[in-house]
């Protein structure tokens, strides 16, 4: 059983001002987050939200993920040294 995968419309701008070849690994791991919602390297953070988060490169995609209803909601997605200030 796979997951829906949405966006918030914050993460869609997010990633149309990327780089192309940063967004040509990025989709490609977002999509595998359907199949496999917490992959291996994949983290909860500690926060009071359950949000999780992926690494590619010096990238982080930032995501919550309800597991009843089987949909993944891409929160944020930005370099390393900016995604947590948010």
């Amino acid at each position: 059983m796979s997951y829906i995968i949405r966006f918030k419309k914050s993460a869609e701008r997010e990633i149309e001002k990327l780089p192309a070849s940063v967004v040509k690994r990025i989709v490609p791991a977002i999509d595998d987050l359907a199949f496999n919602p917490r992959p291996n390297g994949s983290k909860k953070l500690k926060s009071k939200e359950e949000i999780w988060r992926i690494r590619i490169g010096d990238y982080r995609v930032l995501y919550s993920i309800e597991d009843v209803i089987k949909i993944i909601e891409v929160r944020n997605i930005g370099h390393r040294k900016d995604i947590y200030k948010k």
